[in-house]
């Protein structure tokens, strides 16, 4: 009778030949990818970006997990226009979106433009946005793309802010239909939302989700159980203001627990960041820049330098630090190589894969880093950053109007604005912008003009103009305002 019993030598190779399958199918399965975006907050507004009051703790034990970045950029100084740079891999100027979105506005990415969530899904990825979309004006409404026309298989989100604020919203819509009273916070039902379609994701499926908290944009409502780690009532404004980032920080920690509840931690790819630098506002003015020039809706560092913290275990080392500058319109291209898949080749991208900065490298750009914003608050709406330099140009506008109305004024001057007056700063010596050196480097300074005017030409060709149309305020109508506002 034979024996059947494996020989030793066998039975090993056997077991050789299984595991190197084991891992050459988890190197060449690609990775969960999340996409973690705050509204309005500051570069300096977390504890692991160096403040000293604000409490962070997941942020801060995230941060240690993985890359921090110092030198991450919003694609603009402005939420609309920053949400359109981060989907699409193109200033937001190319695009068409010059500013915040109304709701109703007929400003809005169009269908023929390309996004993150598209890219993925074509390489076999399940997709979800939850939280605040603002790339149309006209949501959940015909005539515009909705988050499922953009590549998103699950949807759960307001147009802009939740509304009366972030205390019981009513105005969230969920796959097209509205959601109706919730209760809760924002950033909980948020998360809340993205935890149970972890639940009932296809497993089968790598996944992308896009988690946009709306934390700390006003109108901010906070748990008084957050506001009352910062005072006793005697400062409203700033116990709400630092109590709704602690808020969204634990709701981050409850959605980063449940990848740990799935086993999908070291398989998952997150990125952490923000839309713009902190808001200022007459009610809020508590955000932080870290000592950065201006805030948000300025050009300057303030604006739109902001937190970018990345953890992918395995291929970022943890508690690692990189200066190497990163933007949001760099996410596009470089997730498309880390899903094994390609960026759009038919249209001009302004970002450029960062995937060698997650293992610790450089990166060579092909052009400068580039932000347009024709409505900022200071002299300057123009900017490239090249290396270690950064240049900053004036247009000649005669009025560029508000934030909000669309003219056919404003729409003419995005097309024949010229550029004049230059500021430069090497942003390695002078981080806060305090020394032009226009006069005292002519060379760099026509060098990197040059540069400027190539790529503005291109964006003032290429960006599309909107028909005039006057902001009705819908939102201000419904807004619930804190008590304190105004005292």
């Amino acid at each position: 009778m034979k024996d059947f019993r494996p020989r030793k030598a066998t039975f090993i190779a056997l077991l050789f030949f299984a595991a190197t399958q084991s891992i050459a199918t988890a190197e060449t399965t690609p990775p969960n990818i999340i996409i973690v975006l705050c509204d309005d907050l500051g570069y300096g507004d977390i504890g692991c970006y160096g403040h000293d009051v604000i409490k962070t703790p997941h942020l801060d034990k995230f941060a240690k997990q993985g890359l921090k970045l110092t030198d991450c950029y919003a694609a603009a100084p402005n939420c609309s226009p920053a949400r359109t740079g981060l989907m699409t891999g193109r200033t937001p100027s190319r695009v068409g979106v010059y500013s915040w979105i109304p709701f109703l506005s007929p400003m809005h990415v169009r269908e023929t433009e390309i996004t993150i969530a598209h890219r993925l899904k074509d390489a076999g990825y399940e997709t979800c946005q939850v939280g605040k979309w603002h790339l149309n004006g006209w949501f959940n409404l015909p005539g515009q793309p909705q988050p499922s026309d953009m590549g998103f298989d699950h949807w759960f989100a307001t147009q802009n802010n939740a509304l009366p604020n972030h205390r019981n919203p009513y105005n969230f819509v969920r796959n097209g239909i509205p959601a109706g009273p919730l209760e809760g916070y924002a950033s909980h039902l948020v998360t809340d939302e993205a935890i149970n379609w972890l639940d009932h994701r296809d497993e089968k499926k790598p996944f992308f989700m896009y988690v946009c908290y709306h934390e700390p944009h006003e109108p901010i409502a906070t748990d008084p159980e957050y506001a009352a780690l910062y005072g006793n009532g005697d400062k409203p404004s700033l116990e709400a203001h630092h109590g709704n980032i602690t808020q969204m920080d634990t709701a981050f920690g409850r959605l980063m627990k449940k990848l740990e509840t799935l086993n999908l931690e070291d398989n998952t790819l997150v990125i952490f960041t923000s839309d713009n630098g902190p808001a200022m506002t007459r009610i809020h003015p508590h955000g932080s820049t870290d000592g950065l020039r201006k805030y948000k809706g300025h050009l300057y560092e303030g604006g739109i330098r902001v937190p970018g913290l990345v953890r992918w275990p395995g291929h970022v080392k943890p508690g690692t630090t990189s200066d190497v500058p990163v933007s949001a319109v760099d996410f596009l291209p470089t997730l498309c190589e880390v899903a094994g898949t390609t960026p759009p080749t038919d249209r001009v991208l302004d970002g450029t894969s960062v995937l060698p900065v997650f293992h610790g490298k450089n990166v060579t750009r092909e052009k400068p880093l580039y932000w347009q914003f024709n409505y900022a608050k200071s002299d300057p709406r123009v900017v490239i950053r090249d290396g270690d330099w950064k240049l900053l140009s004036k247009l000649d506008l005669n009025d560029q109007g508000n934030l909000t109305d669309i003219t056919d004024q404003q729409m003419q001057q995005f097309k024949t604005a010229k550029l004049q007056g230059f500021e430069l700063y090497n942003l390695k010596q002078d981080r806060n912008e305090t020394t032009d050196l226009s006069k005292t480097n002519p060379q760099q300074l026509n060098k990197m003009v040059a540069a400027m005017t190539e790529i503005y030409t291109q964006v003032q060709q290429e960006g599309p103009t909107w028909p005039a149309w006057t902001w009705p305020r819908y939102e201000g109508q419904r807004i619930e305002w804190p008590s304190y506002r105004g005292k």
